[in-house]
């Protein structure tokens, strides 16, 4: 596995930073082999694209890149309206092994003003089963499944999300990594493949640690 850390280049600033407010701590966690963390931004949604060009390409399929353009481009504006802070995917060099029908995106999710987030934490446990992650309490975990149409075909969407506290926000914000795994529709909920990657990434989760804020522009861990 690699840990995935800041790597330095820019990132957004939040409202709370252009206010004067201190920084949020910025996170690291254990990746599957061949992942990597990146940016949510236009030159990162060009890098993606150019390379995916290219692999098209060499597997003689220019056809598919009007498609999957298409869908990088919708991804990436619907990671913009959550305000997604990173987004976690195979790596430009990752073997085939590292390429699987998941993803996975962080966002921070912000209580009301005046509020903290302890009713909505209520809420994801008595409404959508949240549980603590392999017993550990700083983490839930929440799952549920879905139809989606993508590409204009229907597809199982597996979506499970793991929250936690960000440190010295009295509870008042927290971080989302959210997972979404893709799999046919007639694939059962105890499909092997869709069983381990749950467990792959419920391991990746668990790692989670938080940085000092002087650490953002620390170099990567691999």
């Amino acid at each position: 596995m690699t840990e995935a850390t800041p790597n330095g280049s820019p990132t957004q600033v939040s409202l709370r930073e252009l206010l004067g407010g201190a920084p949020d701590p910025d996170f690291a966690l254990v990746l599957p082999p061949g992942w990597v963390r990146r940016d949510v931004t236009d030159a990162e949604r060009d890098h993606m694209l150019d390379k995916m060009r290219g692999r098209l390409l060499d597997a003689h399929r220019p056809d598919l890149y009007g498609r999957m353009r298409a869908l990088v481009t919708e991804a990436f504006t619907q990671m913009r309206s959550v305000s997604t802070v990173a987004m976690f995917t195979a790596g430009d060099d990752a073997p085939d092994s590292a390429y699987m029908p998941a993803s996975l995106t962080a966002t921070i999710q912000h209580a009301e003003p005046g509020e903290n987030l302890d009713a909505y934490v209520r809420g994801a446990i008595t409404a959508n089963g949240a549980t603590a992650l392999f017993g550990d309490k700083r983490f839930l975990r929440v799952e549920r499944e879905t139809t989606e149409r993508m590409d204009g075909e229907s597809m199982l969407a597996t979506t499970v999300v793991y929250m936690t506290p960000v440190p010295g926000s009295q509870r008042r914000r927290a971080l989302l990594l959210t997972l979404v795994i893709l799999r046919p529709t007639d694939a059962p909920a105890d499909d092997l493949p869709l069983v381990q990657m749950k467990t792959l990434f419920d391991l990746c989760a668990s790692t989670l640690t938080w940085l000092p804020v002087d650490s953002k522009a620390a170099a990567p861990v691999t």
